[in-house]
């Protein structure tokens, strides 16, 4: 068994991050997810392992700082909140333009605008549907506890660099702020290997590597994007997860990741216990989206709830999943406030049974 700690989920994402030989964190504070960046500063890592951690001037000026250090081939990130990602949008377009390997991590707050520093989900559209401009995809993470805050970054580097592509762990205030034991996993030594894509400078195997997302060639640029896409494609046929909690007999089915899943595993009991079978299917990668495994149920239930803390985002995607076979609708509440289990349990019998 590994370490176990009492924990944040900002300051589990932290200490993962030292522990799975992260080079470099470039972020800016906002709340709630400036824990991240305060453990990273008073853990001093460059002394644990070499790490640099910078306070940038700005958002925009720290997604610019990964971009160079993913430029070079190594293992850096960053953390922010909702307004905070969406300032970092055109580095990340850029970042993915240049298929390079990076972790954001989003601990989502309530908006739009400054909103409020209250938990919310209503970045979805932004993670999964990118952000920022052209045709290109993050892989986006969701976790469900203090646990997978941790877990879910060393996924994310090794997904990151086994597909050259950013990824983004999307949380949320809730999580990033609970504190909950976690075991902490081995630390892994920070690679030293030269990666034979890398601006590394010219050496005597090869001419230096350019790194770029800039093609004023209509046709190399097509071209480009096509190869994106196919590995984009590869990505949706290996890479999707998720999880399944008393679907085996289930009549019906809840969907929701992250809070809403924690919640809804609690209405999933009550429900039951009024003799409504009804069983939570949680999306783990909100994109690739697990639409074959959702229409797989189609066979099985009689309708979902799609249960959401924003105006309903991800609802889309299972009305997609499921083409038409059974009733979808949604039920969600926005501005940092988490549905209860009664609420949900009730909207599941208004709109879904009886409706």
């Amino acid at each position: 068994m590994g370490e176990l700690r009492l924990m944040k989920g900002n300051e589990a994402v932290a200490e993962a991050a030292i522990r799975a030989g992260a080079d470099g964190y470039f972020g800016y504070p906002i709340t709630p997810q400036s824990e991240v960046m305060e453990y990273l500063m008073a853990e001093k890592p460059h002394e644990r392992t070499g790490m640099v951690v910078l306070q940038a001037e700005s958002e925009l000026a720290a997604i610019n700082m990964v971009y160079g250090g993913a430029a070079c081939g190594k293992k850096v990130m960053t953390s922010s909140s909702s307004p905070g990602i969406s300032l970092m949008q055109e580095g990340i377009s850029y970042i993915a333009g240049a298929e390079l390997p990076c972790l954001l991590v989003n601990v989502v707050r309530g908006g739009p605008g400054l909103g409020t520093i209250q938990p919310a989900q209503s970045d979805y559209f932004q993670a999964v549907k990118g952000g920022g401009h052209g045709d290109y995809r993050l892989i986006t993470l969701a976790p469900a506890s203090v646990q997978e805050m941790s877990d879910f970054v060393k996924l994310g580097f090794e997904l990151a660099f086994k597909y050259r592509n950013p990824v983004m762990i999307l949380s949320d205030g809730a999580i990033g702020q609970m504190m909950e034991k976690v075991e902490l996993f081995d630390p892994v030594p920070r690679s030293k290997e030269i990666l034979p894509w890398a601006t590394t400078g010219k050496t005597p195997d090869r001419e230096r590597n350019i790194i770029t997302s800039l093609d004023l060639d209509p046709k190399r640029q097509e071209d480009f994007n096509l190869k994106l896409q196919k590995k984009y494609g590869e990505i949706e046929e290996k890479e999707v997860r998720y999880e399944k909690i008393q679907c085996d007999d289930a009549e019906y089915l809840f969907v929701a990741y992250g809070t809403s899943s924690r919640v809804v595993q609690k209405a999933v009991q009550l429900a039951r216990s009024r003799g409504i079978k009804v069983g939570l299917f949680r999306p783990i990668t909100l994109w690739p989206f697990p639409s074959k495994e959702i229409f797989a149920m189609t066979g099985q239930v009689k309708g979902i709830l799609s249960v959401e803390m924003s105006a309903g985002q991800m609802v889309e995607d299972i009305r997609l999943a499921v083409k038409g076979k059974i009733k979808v609708d949604y039920y969600g509440r926005m501005g940092g406030i988490i549905p209860t289990p009664d609420e949900v349990v009730e909207m599941l019998e208004k709109k879904i049974i009886g409706g």
